[in-house]
């Protein structure tokens, strides 16, 4: 078989973003802004909690029986 060269951008000069309907240009900058903070927890932990407001429940609940130090 023949191999293929490919360029890094494989985006097609035809392409023509500014007729693109419903696009906005920085629709989620406030977000990247803001930052994210997840925690990925092992299959056994998530499998104790419905969902993500249990966790957080629960995670609440432990920092009020011990904060965590600098936070008391």
């Amino acid at each position: 078989m023949k191999k293929i060269e490919t360029d890094a951008d494989d985006l097609l000069p035809e392409y023509d973003f500014r007729q693109m309907k419903g696009a906005v240009r920085g629709k989620y900058i406030e977000r990247y802004r803001k930052g994210t903070n997840l925690v990925l927890l092992d299959d056994d932990v998530a499998a104790a909690f419905p969902d993500a407001k249990a966790v957080n429940d629960a995670l609440r609940e432990l920092i009020q029986e011990k904060p965590p130090r600098g936070l008391a």
